[in-house]
């Protein structure tokens, strides 16, 4: 038999079709990448039994033959049901997949296979929603017996693509596991013996073909630790990485543009505000460039805190770029800084906005602002990336909205420069050990205080499943605070929900695979939107469906409260200037109720704006609702948010959202979030969003490992910077990061 080591390639050892399409369903590479694969669940192994008499709400073990296989639509929600009748001879039953056909391609009338699951009952008829299964190949006459054998133990079940099915991996993995060499362990011993935990090629072992849950416990512990060393070794590299590089120093000049601005300020700066900047300031004079990432709730003042940063810079001549992820964001930003400066030092600073979406006339002005070193603060989008923007001495990137950009954007950024400072700010807050674990390269500081003056939130959930008559109620809400002289936000998950036509759009969590046909069913809603399903004029029906900014303001513009009531719609995407001239409106009070997708979600201040509705609550995300909120109740004006949901009570997404109405403790709801959504990808490109690159680890459950994985690294590192004597570790480093990975932490 041949043998692999973990650097093997796919392509020797499984072939070359099957290396391509593991490559690309999963950017696997190596043998490596594979083991490193782990089944997401286990398939609790039952007695093997027979159809006839099978205990319901119990996991079984079933040997049987595909009979018919059904696809139909749901009834009451978008997608389909696979609907494959199974027997052994004696009975009969159903296996049901959600939106899942392609599984028809394998589950064809005759084929044979083992299938596991938890018995259920439907209509009468009994059921296995989304079985684990393993087919027979009909050529290999002991293929049975062995799926037999093999399914009294623990069945793992991978996560899969449409192309590569579990059980298929489950193949690949077993070939591999069989040609395996002594993996290196990248743990040192006297850490494994302390820990007691097991040798490297022993937890891949169990995690892959335990015997019993015990040993998937061990293994999992095992390997969570590898992870957990591995990372914060790694980002504890770049970080040293980074300290190696020369930066200019830039010390705060007695009498300069920041000691200017502070005198000129009417307020006084919070202590988090003062602390931070003091970091920030400690920060501009190392000889090593700044690396801090500030986090703080929404309206606590960051953009205070990075002003006064960039006037340090400017101090010295250098250059401050701001990138903001929207053209609303970025002109918002732009105005803001113009007018806590004043005419004086604006004048002397010189803030530039720099878009996409500008006249070619309007850019090259800018642009050559910029170039010539005349602007000393540069706002703008994604152009500032273009290589057509140039700086005359770029020192000090500033980063808004950190989980809109990734790595290589970021770096873009900072290439335009000579080692310049880099400040990244998040409304988002990030739990410590999210920040050891995503961010553990960074330097972190956090704003928990609120500036006063401030009147607060009060957050009430209106369910419209329960209280449909609710509905009209909102808006009679929204126009007694017009009528008070305030101004209000009305948020939709859509531009045009009967168009099909989404923005930015919630960020609600795929629905529970493991759902019951009843389930999945019941947790639809039929009907159009708006005002449509015969309910009341200017009431949504009881089960609330997708709404849109176009189909709400048709309805607010029939309601006789909003007869006199000035609104306007606004979107991502309408033009730049439209966006523009829509804020411009709605801060000056031209506009009374703004009736939006979550554009305005990040960086809108309208301290005059008291009100906001959030419109199908349940499809966004915690952190999201949690983001618009904080537009409201930023000046001495009570801030009401009303979350409206078609939801039923005991639903995830209904938790979701009687979790954000509960507090308004963004550092709470981060880690309600992060239970629900996980971490992003840590390392790549996607460091701050999307699909997690964490195998195990788990930056809540495991916090306490996180920090002791963070010690032993430090004194790992304090001893063996190059890791000269942890060969193991290092190539384990280099093993787990993939090639985006690698360059993202070569560049951060």
């Amino acid at each position: 038999m041949p043998t692999f080591t973990l650097e093997s390639g796919l392509d020797t050892v499984l072939g070359a079709k099957a290396a391509a399409a593991l490559k690309r369903a999963f950017l696997m590479i190596t043998v490596g990448d594979l083991l490193a694969h782990y089944p997401r669940r286990y398939a609790k192994p039952g007695e093997l039994t027979k159809v006839v008499g099978l205990p319901i709400g119990e996991p079984v073990t079933i040997v049987a033959e595909v009979l018919t296989v059904r696809e139909r639509k749901m009834q009451a929600r978008r997608g389909s049901i696979l609907e494959v009748t199974i027997g052994d001879g004696l009975g009969v039953m159903m296996l049901t997949f959600f939106n899942q056909a392609w599984r028809q391609k394998e589950l064809r009338p005759g084929a044979r296979g083992i299938f596991a699951g938890k018995v259920g009952v439907y209509k009468g008829s009994l059921q296995l929603a989304h079985p684990a299964y393993a087919l027979f190949d009909a050529a290999d006459e002991h293929a049975e017996l062995a799926a037999v054998e093999r399914a009294k133990h623990p069945i793992p079940i991978y996560p899969a693509t449409a192309s590569i099915p579990s059980w298929q991996l489950q193949q690949h993995i077993a070939l591999v596991l069989d040609g395996l060499e002594s993996v290196p362990d990248p743990l040192p011993a006297e850490l494994r013996a302390r820990r007691r935990l097991l040798p490297a090629d022993r937890a891949l072992w169990q995690i892959h073909r335990p015997e019993n849950f015990g040993q998937i416990d061990d293994a999992q512990r095992t390997l969570r630790m590898h992870e957990a060393l591995v990372l914060q070794a790694a980002l504890l590299q770049q970080r040293e990485q980074v300290r190696r590089l020369e930066a200019t120093a830039r010390p705060v000049k007695r009498g300069g543009l920041l000691e200017r601005f502070d005198a000129r300020l009417p307020f006084t700066l919070t202590p988090d505000q003062v602390a931070v900047g003091e970091q920030i300031a400690g920060d501009l004079v190392a000889p090593w460039p700044m690396n801090r990432l500030v986090q703080g709730e929404v309206g606590s003042g960051k953009t205070l805190v990075a002003l006064r940063a960039m006037l340090q810079v400017a101090d010295s001549g250098g250059q401050s770029a701001l990138i903001a992820p929207t053209e609303v964001l970025a002109s918002q930003h732009l105005r803001s800084i113009a007018r806590m400066l004043g005419p004086e030092l604006a004048a002397e600073v010189m803030p530039t906005l720099l878009t996409g979406q500008m006249t070619a006339a309007e850019r090259r002005k800018a642009a050559l602002r910029v170039a010539s070193g005349q602007s000393l603060i540069v706002v703008g989008t994604h152009a500032l990336l273009s290589t057509s923007t140039t700086f005359a001495e770029l020192a000090l990137v500033v980063i808004d909205e950190q989980h809109r950009f990734g790595v290589e954007q970021r770096e873009t950024l900072r290439r335009k420069g000579t080692s310049p400072h880099a400040l990244v700010l998040t409304a988002t807050p990030i739990p410590r050990t999210v920040a050891m674990t995503v961010f553990g390269d960074l330097d972190v500081s956090a704003i928990h205080t609120m500036p006063e003056g401030r009147a607060g939130i009060e957050t009430h959930v209106v369910p419209l499943v329960d209280k449909p008559g609710w509905m009209p109620r909102v808006w009679r809400r929204i126009a007694e605070e017009v009528a008070l002289g305030r101004q209000a936000f009305i948020v939709c998950p859509a531009i045009d929900a009967l168009a099909g036509l989404l923005d930015d759009t919630g960020d609600l969590p795929p629905d529970d695979e493991t759902a019951t046909v009843a389930e999945a069913e019941a947790s639809g809603v039929s009907g159009g939107a708006g005002g449509a399903g015969g309910g009341p004029l200017g009431a949504l029906p009881r089960a609330m469906p997708l709404v849109g900014v176009v189909q709400i303001a048709e309805i607010v513009a029939t309601l006789p409260e909003f007869a006199n009531i000035r609104t306007e719609v606004l979107h991502g995407k309408l033009p730049a200037d439209e966006k523009d001239r829509i804020m411009r409106a709605f801060a000056a009070r031209e506009i009374d109720v703004l009736i939006a997708t979550t554009v305005v979600e990040v960086g809108v201040d309208v301290p005059n704006a008291s009100t906001m509705a959030i419109l199908n609550a349940d499809r966004f995300g915690v952190s999201q609702l949690h983001q618009l909120r904080g537009r409201v109740g930023r000046g001495a004006v009570p801030g009401l948010c009303l979350l409206v949901t078609g939801a039923e009570h005991g639903t995830p997404a209904r938790d979701r959202v009687a979790a954000v109405a509960s507090t308004l403790n963004g550092f709470v709801l981060a880690e309600v979030d992060l239970e629900q959504r996980r971490e992003g990808d840590v390392l790549g490109d996607l460091q701050s969003g999307g699909r997690s690159s964490l195998r195990l680890l788990r930056v809540v459950k495991d916090a306490e490992l996180i920090v002791a994985a963070r010690g032993e690294a430090e004194a790992i590192l304090a001893a063996d910077p190059a890791l000269s004597g942890h060969p193991a570790l290092a190539g384990a480093i280099e093993l787990r990061l993939n090639h985006s990975e690698r360059a993202a932490l070569a560049k951060n």
